[in-house]
């Protein structure tokens, strides 16, 4: 039996959301077919919880994991579409600059300090994977409809930060995976006000198990790439 810190754990970050909270059930099912020996979910309210607002929250959550065993798997799973006072913009004349603001905050910075603080737990040898929950709008080259400047521009910046940090930790980790993975449309409280007839909206178990059968045929050369949740690269 493994010790403590031998433990290899999967984790997951932004867990009581739809898609987060599906992700828990779906690898605590899967577990013994990926050597997992524990799951995670940490979010506003779990304990200890973070606050994508607060970095010192999120460093003792880091340090808390640590504690637990090592994070092999570590999938965030946070981000945010639209919030109380704010829906995506049509137009230019309707962008508010501290709802832009918070768009950044949510879907950029704080997936950021997720991988400051929990990068550096991944093993040094050996495969193991962080990934993020971007969204197919975030890809510039894939914009033919325009408008949701907040959401297209904050979730172009995550691909950024996720395709810079990559580089890095393959320095430190070369088995080590980070990658942006494009979920689709799922029936959560994300992105159901603008699911429109003819997309494919999945519940979140079946989105769930779909992003696991890609981030478990990640290889280490897919590090700092983009992908939806039938494993197809999405272009920057």
């Amino acid at each position: 039996m493994a010790t403590q810190k031998e433990r290899h754990l999967a984790l997951v970050l932004g867990a009581t959301g739809g898609i987060g909270h599906a992700l828990v059930e779906a690898l605590v099912d899967r577990k013994m077919e990926w050597g997992i020996d524990a799951v995670i979910g940490l979010s506003r309210s779990s304990q200890p919880a973070f606050d994508l607002m607060n970095e010192a929250s999120i460093a003792q959550c880091a340090e808390w994991v640590q504690q637990q065993g090592r994070p092999h798997w570590v999938i965030d799973a946070t981000g945010v579409l639209h919030f109380p006072g704010h829906q995506p913009e049509k137009a230019l004349s309707q962008i508010d600059p501290d709802h832009m603001l918070h768009s950044f905050a949510i879907n950029a910075v704080g997936p950021a300090l997720f991988m400051k603080h929990f990068l550096p737990l991944l093993p040094k040898s050996g495969p193991s994977v962080f990934a993020t929950l971007s969204a197919k709008v975030g890809s510039i080259e894939d914009n033919h409809l325009g408008g949701w400047y907040s959401y297209r521009a904050s979730k172009a910046a995550l691909n950024q930060l996720v395709k810079t940090a990559s580089i890095e930790l393959k320095r430190r980790a070369p088995l080590a995976i980070c990658v942006a993975l494009h979920p689709g449309t799922v029936d959560t409280g994300l992105s159901t006000p603008y699911s429109k007839a003819g997309l494919n909206v999945r519940p979140p178990p079946v989105a769930a198990q779909d992003l696991l059968n890609v981030i478990a045929q990640l290889k280490p050369d897919h590090t700092g790439g983009f992908f939806d949740y039938q494993g197809h690269v999405i272009p920057w």
